[in-house]
């Protein structure tokens, strides 16, 4: 049997079954906007906010210099003439895949 306490609350008390915070309250008013759209559609919505685009736009940035620090560090390691000749991007891959073939090749005789 529950205690009388489980049965009436006191009065003043919170009850779980209406005492929403306004994150909530606020994350059910966007709930009830959405509802009737798309999975989709959400996605492009959300998508379209400037908060969103911001944070996409740091994110590649961070990703597109990791990628070319990442290519510099390889370009150090590959020898041409003159040294400090400037490569693109698929001329240092190809260069790399030729200089690991020679390696290879030195290892192997």
């Amino acid at each position: 049997m529950e205690c009388m306490e489980d049965m009436f609350p006191p009065i003043g008390a919170p009850r779980p079954d209406r005492d929403f915070s306004p994150i909530l309250v606020r994350k059910r008013e966007r709930c009830e906007m959405t509802s009737g759209m798309s999975r989709e559609e959400r996605r492009r919505r959300r998508r379209a906010t400037a908060k969103y685009r911001t944070a996409h736009a740091t994110r590649e940035r961070v990703r597109v210099e990791a990628f070319n620090v990442a290519f510099a560090e390889l370009r150090k390691l590959l020898p041409t003439l003159p040294p400090d000749k400037k490569l693109s991007k698929i001329e240092i891959l190809k260069l790399a895949i030729c200089y690991i073939a020679y390696l290879n090749h030195v290892l192997d005789v």
